[in-house]
């Protein structure tokens, strides 16, 4: 199984590669004139699609204007079960989006695989609403399997300016096994990962090609890291609290 699940994401990842190359340059240009006209680009997800907002903030190598939406009760760490109940009500998004910092042309990243639960759906929406340019990273064959739960009848794919599409199967797991009546690995994260990876990282040629210099963070396990990530984060910090 161990091979299997290699052979399925390495398939996927190329599928990606081939199949969605056109848009995620198209987002990695957003991306690019953002950050060159002083934006910050912004990322939210509920459930383990919040992992991937982690996975791209303060990371080494990583670009410093990222900034996720953290909202603590759409997450695990304070109940698994009761997290995917809140992702799934209506009208639950506007609490915490009314507060967000989100300007206009900024970029915001919604991430949702099924893209049928109302929160994220909400969040894309209320983001388009502030002017900003939202890009959804969610699998279309999930979503045309599923009826969305938002009172409109939306599914994520249809509320961001921008789809792109990261190919997991109807209910995100990959195997199956005779012995078991379920199927099992899920492909979502991994694959998430690594487009938001190669998205940010063509969106930082795109920054040089233009002659303007992306903020990369250092490792900080590089000496003489911390001079040059202070300097970045100075001037961010203002508008990503999270960087304190």
């Amino acid at each position: 199984m161990m091979t299997k699940y290699f052979d399925i994401i390495g398939e996927l990842l190329n599928k990606v590669r081939d199949e969605q190359a056109g848009t995620i340059r198209e987002a990695a240009g957003k991306v690019a004139d953002c950050i060159r006209g002083g934006g910050i680009i912004h990322l939210f997800g509920c459930g383990h699609s919040h992992i991937l907002t982690e996975e791209v903030f303060y990371r080494a190598g990583g670009l410093v204007p990222i900034r996720p939406i953290f909202v603590e009760k759409l997450m695990l760490h304070e109940g698994a079960v009761r997290s995917s109940e809140l992702e799934r009500q209506n009208g639950l998004a506007a609490g915490f989006m009314k507060e967000q910092d989100i300007r206009r042309d900024e970029v915001v990243f919604v991430l949702s695989t099924s893209g049928r639960n109302p929160v994220p759906v909400d969040v894309a929406m209320m983001a388009k609403e502030k002017g900003a340019y939202t890009v959804g990273i969610t699998s279309l064959e999930y979503s045309k399997s599923q009826p969305s739960r938002h009172e409109s009848g939306r599914h994520l794919a249809d509320a961001v300016d921008l789809v792109i599409d990261n190919y997991s199967v109807k209910g995100d797991a990959v195997l199956t096994h005779p012995g078991l009546p379920v199927p099992f690995a899920p492909s979502s994260t991994v694959i998430g990962a690594a487009i938001l990876n190669a998205l940010l990282a063509e969106s930082i040629e795109i920054m040089i090609e233009q002659g303007f210099r992306p903020p990369v963070f250092l490792s900080g396990n590089i000496d003489g890291s911390d001079e040059h990530n202070r300097a970045l984060i100075a001037k961010y910090k203002e508008r990503i609290a999270l960087l304190s």
